[in-house]
């Protein structure tokens, strides 16, 4: 990892960003928390080693490209530079092809696929200028293969890869690269409350996918880029 720059994680109050950010924060590296919520940001803050270099940003719309682009003034301003960005925020809806289905296209194009483009578009130009970067941002499965009333999120998680190899072709020479996650059922309350019959024994834990994204975040990782990776082992 850069060591002189910083970690931009959004969604970092959810259950997947705080994972990230707390294996980020356990390495030492300075760290971006991006969230809706700054009472989450709080909580989180609190949860973290007393080392940690923390800059807390609430609110930005990540749908609009001035607001984005403002929080990665305030992330360059405070450390000098981006060397990271980690964007777990999404959402997810089913529904059938059927008369609701434009409107859940556009709240599922909007949520997954059009946050990940604007958070992306404003943090490259820093990235650029240090001919260094990282992107991960979190895909699905369905994004490969759709299956019954997914098509709005199917679509929504195709567009985040399709923007991940994207950005990969284009910036391969500046040394920045992107990346995606298709994670497995993850392990949340949330998750467990809405499936309580399920057999969790093969769910995917937060931490382990912020393993991952730390590995793809790091220097060793060079290499990787362009790339959708699983992540439905068993730990």
């Amino acid at each position: 990892m850069n060591e002189q720059k910083a970690v931009i994680v959004t969604g970092a109050g959810g259950n997947l960003g705080s994972a990230v950010v707390r294996e980020l924060a356990s390495a030492g590296a300075k760290l971006v928390c991006m969230n809706r919520s700054g009472n989450e940001l709080e909580a989180l803050a609190g949860d973290l080693p007393a080392s940690t270099e923390f800059l807390s940003i609430a609110g930005t719309d990540l749908t609009d490209y001035a607001s984005c682009a403002a929080a990665v003034a305030r992330a360059v301003k405070r450390f000098g530079g981006v060397s990271a960005l980690v964007n777990t925020v999404g959402g997810f809806q089913m529904g059938p092809v059927g008369p609701e289905a434009p409107a859940q296209w556009e709240t599922m194009m909007t949520a997954n696929a059009r946050t990940a483009l604007t958070i992306s578009a404003a943090v490259l130009p820093t990235m650029k200028a240090a001919g260094y970067g990282r992107i991960v941002h979190i895909a699905a499965a369905p994004g490969l293969k759709a299956g019954a009333k997914q098509a709005a999120y199917a679509a929504s998680k195709a567009a985040v890869i399709r923007l991940t190899e994207a950005i990969a072709a284009e910036c391969r020479d500046d040394r920045i690269t992107a990346n995606c996650i298709l994670p497995g059922t993850i392990d949340t309350p949330e998750n467990r409350a809405a499936m309580p019959d399920a057999k969790t024994d093969g769910w995917v834990s937060p931490q382990s996918i912020a393993r991952l994204i730390a590995f793809l975040i790091s220097p060793a990782a060079a290499v990787v880029t362009g790339a959708a990776i699983p992540a439905t082992g068993r730990e």
